[in-house]
């Protein structure tokens, strides 16, 4: 799995999306679970979490209590750049809610946030040695 640290979060990318449980070293995590996730398919065309955005998991605290999200994005379902910046924008807009306290009436800077860091790392990602 690659991690990219961000300010506010955690990028991790993987073709395999039973990292992201291996990776906070959890059986469970939000609803989801490593064993429906090792026995779903994962292709370019279906898999268990495509992309998920959540609190990243603290074993001595609830999930909900913690303050540092990770957004993960399952590198097999990005069959073009197109839907890789589509997927990064999605969770990424998911996150930047969360960040701006699902305060709706900020729409724009909600959206605005999103996409700008969707350019950023997707620079990161595609282009990182520059």
């Amino acid at each position: 799995m690659d991690i990219i640290n961000r300010v506010e979060y955690d990028l991790l990318l993987s073709e395999n999306p039973c990292e992201v449980f291996r990776y906070f070293n959890v059986e469970e995590m939000h609803g989801l679970s490593l064993n429906e996730c090792m026995s779903h398919t994962n292709n370019d065309e279906s898999s268990y979490i495509c992309g998920w955005c959540n609190y990243i998991p603290k074993p001595e605290k609830d999930y909900n209590s913690n303050d540092r999200y990770f957004v993960f994005i399952n590198l097999k379902r990005c069959n073009s750049d197109i839907e890789m910046f589509g997927h990064l924008f999605h969770e990424l807009m998911h996150l930047s809610i969360n960040l701006h306290e699902r305060d709706l009436d900020k729409e724009e800077e909600i959206i605005t946030w999103a996409e700008m860091e969707t350019h950023k790392v997707y620079g990161l990602i595609k282009y990182p040695h520059i």
